[in-house]
């Protein structure tokens, strides 16, 4: 089901924390595209967030964390430009919010280990869903592995 692994860091998992999504290393035939583009752009992130959010609304742990929990479209909003930034697309989440500070702003909901797992195990079945190629799926779930427990606050 979930990615059920414990790294050790739990820092700020911003831009800075992952390896670049956009390196723009030379291939053969030019750059390489950053995740964002290999995965197909806004519209893989819309939908991606869109199952992770069906199945936050159906979850008894992550629903009450959420302050607005009969109405999630800010959040999926945010959880989308998020992701297209920090993959390399559009800057419009630090335009409109500046920086992500991701640590920071969950501080203030209850996150322990159950949560986590909780998240993990939503966001794995969206992934599923999406069937993106597994090279961008092992890069993803990576992330949301150190993501996901730099959030986590409580045992």
């Amino acid at each position: 089901m979930g990615v059920q692994t414990e790294p050790s860091a739990r820092a700020d998992p911003g831009p800075e924390a992952a390896p670049d999504a956009s390196t723009g290393h030379e291939a053969p035939g030019g750059p390489t595209p950053s995740l964002f583009e290999a995965a197909g752009g806004m519209p893989f992130f819309e939908a991606l967030v869109a199952r992770f959010y069906r199945g936050v609304e159906a979850d008894p742990v992550l629903l009450p964390l959420y302050p607005q929990p009969h109405d999630l479209r800010a959040a999926r909003r945010r959880l989308t430009l998020f992701l297209a930034q920090y993959w390399g697309g559009p800057t419009t989440y630090s335009s409109e919010r500046g920086h992500p500070r991701l640590r920071g702003r969950h501080l203030a909901f209850a996150i322990g280990r159950e949560a986590r797992e909780h998240w993990l195990a939503r966001m794995a079945e969206a992934l599923d869903e999406m069937a993106a190629p597994p090279q961008i799926r092992a890069r993803l779930d990576e992330y949301f592995v150190v993501a996901a427990e730099a959030m986590r606050n409580q045992e």
